[in-house]
């Protein structure tokens, strides 16, 4: 039940969110319409990759549309070869590879496709992705395949002068990364923003107004061949979703979540976090032995970017790998309306 602690003005409705899956095509991600009076801004294509000595490899890259505004992320690389200890920033490979701005698109069937310009400095790279399948190569640094998990998940926030359409659809994936063969999970986010909007930078309804406590993408790829997988958010007012999805295509969503926080000593990073859905579900956040990207910390995106696992209280299957690539920001708070502070 919502319940409102103040009357919002005209075309406010105190950041709820209406969220629920998709159906997933090449079609529809080539699509550069806009939805809701927004601009399709980007899609942005990250994930984590383990391999089997027990590294962990990250990327992301921006893929603008022809009215996307960018942001400070082009395309970056991280690894746990750096320090060891944590997921560092690989800006000696990363800088080798092309910085696109905006992608060569196509669509070959129902296989929706970018990569570099031909004229791009740095290696070559290549995106392809379906209601099926997904791969990305990166010249020099590694070359994933993989098959869609389920359906997609979307939302929507109104807002009276900004909005925001997410749109995200998650790929389970095997290749090699420098040399070493990694599973992992990749997801392919699409954003719609106001026009001039770009998420985590400008007009963004979320994070330009301090709303959020916790924020993840995540996936669970289980051993036995099943998998769960999903999105949630908890923030304030009421701001919040959880839509989760398994290997059956049962999809369950909801705006009715709720979560808690405890963060690190003198620091930015979570050490426990937990939600509470609709159903009484419970969640876990079990962060990885080397799960801190620290180099993100007072630079872009402003959150602590992190990686673990979310695991559903009292489910004890044994993982294969997973996704939780996802944030806190403890001067937003630690749960609803509990409000925080910097360190």
């Amino acid at each position: 039940m919502i319940h409102y602690d103040k009357i919002p003005q005209r075309g406010d409705f105190n950041f709820q969110t209406l969220v629920g899956p998709h159906k997933v095509s090449g079609k529809a991600l080539h699509d550069t319409r806009g939805f809701f009076g927004l601009n399709y801004s980007k899609t942005s294509a990250f994930g984590c990759l383990y391999s089997d000595d027990g590294e962990t490899f990250a990327a992301v890259r921006s893929l603008l549309g022809p009215q996307g505004v960018p942001n400070p992320i082009t395309f970056l690389y991280l690894s746990t070869l750096i320090d060891g200890k944590n997921i560092r920033i690989d800006k000696e490979l990363g800088a080798k590879q092309a910085m696109t701005l905006y992608p060569q698109t196509a669509l070959d069937g129902d296989i929706a496709s970018w990569k570099n310009l031909e004229d791009d400095e740095g290696n070559s790279w290549h995106i392809t992705a379906s209601g099926d399948s997904f791969s990305w190569h990166e010249e020099g640094l590694y070359s994933l395949k993989g098959k869609l998990l389920g359906q997609g998940m979307q939302w929507y926030l109104p807002g009276v002068d900004w909005g925001t359409f997410y749109v995200s659809q998650v790929y389970a994936v095997e290749g090699v990364c420098q040399g070493r063969n990694v599973k992992g999970c990749i997801a392919m986010d699409q954003i719609y923003m106001a026009e001039g909007g770009a998420i985590h930078h400008k007009k963004d309804l979320i994070v330009n107004n301090n709303m959020h406590v916790i924020w993840w993408t995540f996936a669970n790829i289980f051993k036995d061949g099943s998998y769960e997988f999903g999105s949630i958010m908890v923030g304030h007012d009421n701001l919040g979703f959880a839509i989760i999805t398994n290997q059956d295509g049962k999809v369950t969503s909801t705006s009715n979540i709720e979560g808690l926080v405890t963060h690190k000593e003198n620091s930015y990073f979570a050490k426990t976090a937990k939600i509470v859905i609709e159903n009484g579900d419970e969640w876990e956040f079990r962060p990885d032995a080397k799960d801190e990207m620290i180099d993100f910390v007072g630079g872009f995106p402003v959150t602590a970017q992190q990686c673990g696992q979310w695991r559903r209280v009292g489910d004890e299957r044994e993982l294969d790998y997973w996704l939780g690539w996802g944030e806190t920001d403890r001067r937003n708070g630690t749960a609803r309306n509990v409000f925080g502070s910097d360190l």
